[in-house]
């Protein structure tokens, strides 16, 4: 698997990123791929977490808050996108907003 390939499909599921890990583990070992499995864990995790923020939110107030989580979730797949095209070009170019948080995080990807 190619480099620009391995970090295009680490952006696919949470199965494409174990697919695209586990290259990365058996194989060379490229910053490219490194800098996009760690975007893209960072994307998947903020997800889950601002997606269960609002949920409670919604149950423990009980306050129909869906247009939140629409926004939210659009918000993600913006960002999704600007992994994707950066992996698709083959570049190392953080997630906008968020993405300069993930670069010294995920130690366990080296």
């Amino acid at each position: 698997m190619k480099k620009k390939t391995a970090s295009l499909v680490c952006y696919l599921t949470i199965i494409g990123w174990i697919i695209a890990y586990k290259h990365y583990n058996h194989s060379k070992k490229t910053s490219l791929l490194k800098f996009h499995l760690k975007q893209s864990l960072g994307l998947g995790i903020l997800a889950i977490i601002t997606n269960l923020v609002i949920l409670l939110i919604e149950i423990i107030f009980n306050y129909p808050i869906s247009l939140v989580i629409l926004l939210n979730n659009m918000l993600l797949f913006i960002l999704w996108i600007a992994g994707v095209t950066s992996a698709l070009y083959g570049v190392r170019l953080p997630l906008p907003i968020i993405g300069s948080l993930f670069e010294d995080k995920f130690s366990f990807i080296e």
